[in-house]
């Protein structure tokens, strides 16, 4: 018994009522009892109550039937010594029966593995987080895991792991079970850069940051200890700190903060990933110059938005910075980049702080107001206008930003993410159209109109790949001889499903989805095309004229498109007239201005269409090199009896003979409309009164056909005529 007693392991006998006989030293120095503290008592005063219980089932099993389900194991065991520190040990169980009565003595041999159980445990959490980082888990899920296999080390303790931010403000990434009020605490804190050099010349400082300025707090929640360190990324930057916190009020030995030590190696891989997952997020969710969500990720909040359960309102709001191309233009995009980030400033600082910030793009921006009507969303939206009243210093200069906004309401103009920002996006547009700096509430029409771009878009895009568009050609007849001056193409569109559509509405649809330019180099191709094949039939077509839209004189490239198409169908350039809108003829681009010289220079006629509807500027009138302006047939409709419909039409007239232009007609269609205009001089008409438009098979036959005679044709046909005669006299 000598040789059991100075053993370095310790020896502990229990007898057959599992009470203590023999406790040796090795047992005293583990466990911090005196023998006769120990002998005589139930065992159960040495194991923890999770043990004992297992223990107490084993030894009844032992007792009852003889079986040793436990004698000659070897099993851990953990328990709480008597200065509460808690000990891993490796149990090893014999028995033997002694006595005449053979009674059953049990002999417990327990090495003390504390060290080296944390070591293992510690390598095995380490590749345990390497092998979830390497995965799709969640950072935060890494960090949960780890906590709780840190409190599972060392029981009745709180793990938590925390981030430092570049501002050097601390938010809690792990604690599952830190008490909300300790936690929020923290959440306040912000460090200085004294604490940031402090923890970063004795990581061991960390535990004055999380704990002794929060010491009462925590016993008030039962947390008595605190072991803390802080983690150093590869840079040199502090990254974050580890802390563990115990409900023991014992003081406990070195241990927990040998295992927060162990932690703090793979903690900062954790966050070094965590931070670069989050760098990620920023630019794959979040516009880099203002900070607001990007397009993509508002897209995912409106999903989940509109996919709330119950009684669902919210409003969607789309902001567009007008007439923002000229502060680009005139200060440089940088200074036009700060204008932006100015002004996203400004809308926040406007907002409430459940608002849901998002810039879309360029200078548009999207604003969501959760659980909110349509007379909310409109008094914000008045006072967001309002607010971009006071001016914004960029680059030295004082700029008022002006903003359209367009209001989609959910479910009213739903039903997904796509509907509400287009609706939206609409709305602002007709905002943007009818005044500037105003806001307009997107209608039940709106979505028709979505809905016809839509279908008519995709349909338009269909049809001009197959070719299932065509020209008709509108007759245009000089007013003194009835002769055919040329024809106009008109395009003209028939659906195999959708029927025969009207030009307004899909010329519309093809500037809205961007196709409108495909279709002005289509109608030119195949208005040459057409003037070859009439050529070759025998029916000589003088001149056609094309629309073009007004994106096409932007283009460098036009007047070599319209060159090459004049050689490849050996067309002499008299013979076809471009027409212009009125606002191509407003834009000062300077590559307009070449774009239209150079078209001039080819022979190619240029005609101003609709003259007289938009803001037409007779000095820039004077300044383009035209051949023909165009009245439109808005003047014609009342001319007969509106005397300033009179007043406009000839004034229009003498200014296109004065600068030697021809003047052409629309929407004559009775005969007092024409001797009228032919009265005032006019040189050309176009009109139902003379033809409507034809295709070309149509307006083939009526080429061969007798032409109506005006009494004007007539007198100025017998005064040629006569004067032919008397010059053969």
């Amino acid at each position: 018994m000598s040789l059991l007693h100075d053993a370095t392991e310790a020896i502990v006998v229990i007898d057959d009522r599992d009470h203590v006989i023999f406790f040796n030293k090795g047992a005293e120095k583990l466990w911090g009892y005196a023998q006769d503290e120990v002998c005589g008592h139930n065992v159960r005063m040495l194991v923890p109550d999770l043990a004992g219980k297992e223990h107490g089932g084993h030894a009844a099993g032992n007792h009852t039937a003889d079986i040793d389900a436990v004698v000659g194991t070897v099993r851990e065991i953990i328990f709480e010594n008597r200065h509460g520190d808690y000990i891993t040990g490796e149990l090893t169980l014999s028995s033997s029966k002694v006595g005449p009565k053979g009674k059953k003595y049990y002999l417990a041999s327990i090495k003390a593995v504390t060290e080296e159980n944390h070591r293992k445990k510690l390598l095995d959490l380490q590749n345990t987080v390497f092998q979830s980082l390497s995965t799709d888990m969640q950072i935060q899920d890494v960090a949960d895991l780890v906590c709780r296999e840190v409190e599972n080390f060392i029981p009745n303790t709180v793990a938590i792991l925390v981030l430092i931010d570049e501002d050097h403000r601390l938010h809690v990434l792990s604690g599952p079970g830190l008490p909300r009020r300790y936690a929020a605490a923290l959440e306040n804190v912000t460090l200085s850069d004294a604490d940031i050099m402090a923890l970063s010349n004795d990581l061991d400082e960390a535990a004055t940051v999380v704990w002794e300025s929060y010491r009462s707090l925590g016993v008030s929640l039962g947390l008595h200890h605190c072991w803390a360190s802080a983690i150093k990324a590869c840079n040199g930057k502090i990254s974050g700190i580890f802390a563990l916190f115990s409900r023991n009020a014992n003081p406990l030995s070195d241990w927990p903060q040998k295992i927060v030590a162990g932690c703090v190696p793979f903690c900062s891989v954790l966050i070094e990933q965590y931070e670069a997952r989050h760098h990620i997020s920023q630019l794959a969710n979040y516009d880099p110059l203002t900070g607001f969500l990007n397009r993509t990720a508002i897209h995912k909040i409106l999903r989940n938005l509109v996919g709330k359960p119950g009684d669902n309102h919210f409003a969607v709001l789309m902001l567009n910075l007008d007439r923002f191309r000229d502060i680009n233009d005139a200060l440089g995009h940088s200074n036009g980049d700060d204008f932006l980030k100015a002004v996203a400033a400004r809308i926040k600082s406007l907002c409430r702080s459940h608002y849901i910030l998002s810039r879309a793009g360029g200078d548009e921006f999207v604003i969501i107001l959760p659980d909110t009507q349509a007379a909310p969303a409109t008094t914000f939206a008045e006072r967001l206008i309002a607010g971009m009243e006071e001016p914004i210093e960029i680059g030295g200069n004082f700029i008022t930003a002006s903003i359209s906004v367009g209001i989609s309401m959910f479910p009213e103009n739903g039903p997904d993410s796509e509907s509400l920002i287009g609706h939206a996006e609409a709305a602002m547009r007709l905002a943007k159209k009818d005044a500037r700096g105003t806001f307009r509430v997107a209608t039940p029409e709106d979505h028709t109109a979505a809905q016809d771009r839509l279908v008519l878009g995709s349909a338009l895009r269909d049809s001009l790949a197959k070719g299932l568009l065509n020209l008709h050609y509108q007759p245009q007849i000089e007013a003194k001889t009835g002769a055919l001056y040329g024809v106009e193409a008109l395009s003209r569109w028939h659906h195999p499903h959708l029927g025969n559509i009207f030009p307004s509405r899909f010329i519309a649809v093809a500037e809205d989805t961007g196709q409108i330019e495909a279709i002005g180099a289509w109608c030119l191709e195949e208005a040459c095309r057409q003037i070859v094949a009439w050529d070759r039939d025998g029916v000589m077509i003088p001149a056609v004229s094309v629309n073009l839209s007004a994106g096409h004189f932007r283009k460098r490239q036009l007047p070599e498109m319209i060159s090459n198409l004049l050689t490849r169908f050996g067309i002499a350039p008299a013979r076809l007239t471009v027409e212009i809108t009125e606002s191509v003829m407003m834009d000062e681009n300077k590559d307009t201005m070449d774009v239209l010289h150079a078209i001039r220079a080819l022979n190619v006629g240029l005609s101003m269409d609709d003259f007289g509807t938009g803001y037409s500027s007779l000095s820039r009138l004077t300044r383009l090199p035209l051949t023909e302006i165009k009245i439109d047939r808005s003047f014609i409709m009342n001319l007969e009896h509106d005397a300033n419909a009179q007043a406009v039409t000839t004034a229009v007239i003498g200014i296109g003979n004065r600068l030697g232009m021809t003047v052409v007609t629309e929407g004559v269609e009775t005969e007092a409309q024409y001797a009228l205009l032919e009265s005032l001089h006019c040189d050309v008409m176009q009109g139902y009164l003379f033809a409507k438009p034809m295709a070309p098979k149509d307006l083939e036959t009526w080429f061969r056909q007798p032409r109506k005679i005006m009494p004007a044709m007539r007198k100025a046909r017998e005064e040629q005529a006569a004067s032919g005669q008397a010059e053969k006299k």
